[in-house]
């Protein structure tokens, strides 16, 4: 933790990502609106937040023989998990937690999520729930191990699993431009774990919802929380792996922070509206026979460049 920092960012990087996530939701609306030929103004974007009110009233839904504190733990831990992952990531100059270990402290979060959906799935004892949290386990490791290997990559290039110090190890050039594929794959990650997008298979409209059937009122509103802080942290953290932190002229490092977390933001949220759902078994497919080995090549390239020096 920075001395300078230590105290405003326990609040200021929390508060930060639900901005990151408002904005993600309120830019998904706008997009919807544009989609179904509406106006696409601000009340397009005030939409979803309009409805919030109304979530929070709806009475909760119940099947016999709900196991409703695995739910309620398994809903609560996805937003809880996204949140908890910002920690060790420094905006301009400054983390709440500067970790030495911050790269596995952010992996760890991501495999805790892993667990909370599966939870949020068993939980309501209902069957299209269930299908949709065993959908999440079941892909789980063709999401996390490709994940896992671009964080990897990261960490190679700069010799530390410190996120501050992966930041400035890329001073003369970014992670993003001599490790694409890595980048790529974190980004591909970090839909993955939101379940948006291609990934929205958890959720997917043949299972009426799957994960978020049962849920209803704040326990709803809780998931849909998790997916979007989770698709904001990503973007905040792709900017100290693959694109140089703070660093950039002019600007002070916070700025260029958040100019560069705010780019990778809109591409995620454009990735979610454009990009089609992926059958489950050809995502596996494409994940052992292709990304796995891709990463793990591309995570040759820094080990190999570091021996070089």
């Amino acid at each position: 933790m920075t001395e300078s920092g230590a105290w405003w960012t326990l609040l200021a990087a929390p508060a930060m990502l639900f901005c990151l996530a408002a904005l993600a939701v309120a830019a998904n609306s706008v997009l919807d609106a544009r989609d179904a030929g509406r106006s696409a103004g601000p009340a397009a974007a005030m939409r979803p937040f309009l409805a919030l009110p109304r979530a929070l009233l709806t009475q909760p839904r119940r099947l016999p023989a709900p196991d409703v504190l695995l739910w309620r733990a398994g809903i609560a831990i996805v937003p809880v998990a996204a949140v908890l992952s910002t920690l060790v990531i420094p905006f301009g100059n400054v983390a709440v937690a500067d970790l030495s270990v911050g790269v596995l402290w952010f992996n760890a979060m991501e495999v805790l999520t892993w667990a909370g959906l599966w939870l949020a799935g068993w939980g309501p004892n209902a069957a299209f729930s269930l299908v949709g949290g065993y959908r999440f386990l079941a892909l789980g490791l063709a999401y996390e191990l490709p994940l896992m290997f671009a964080l990897i990559s990261a960490a190679t290039g700069a010799q530390s699993l410190r996120v501050g110090d992966i930041a400035a190890a890329q001073q003369g050039l970014w992670y993003a431009v001599w490790m694409p594929v890595a980048f790529v794959v974190y980004l591909a990650g970090v839909l993955a774990f939101g379940f948006l997008g291609p990934f929205a298979y958890p959720t997917g409209r043949d299972l009426a919802g799957g994960v978020l059937s049962d849920a209803s009122g704040v326990e709803w509103l809780l998931l849909q929380a998790g997916r979007w802080l989770w698709l904001a942290a990503g973007a905040a953290m792709a900017v100290p792996l693959f694109l140089g932190g703070g660093a950039g002229p002019l600007l002070p490092a916070w700025a260029w922070s958040l100019i560069k977390t705010l780019a990778v933001l809109a591409v995620l949220v454009v990735a979610v509206r454009r990009l089609p759902l992926v059958r489950a078994d050809r995502y596996v497919e494409l994940a052992w026979v292709v990304l796995i080995p891709l990463t793990i090549a591309q995570t040759l390239v820094p080990a190999l460049v570091d021996l070089a020096r």
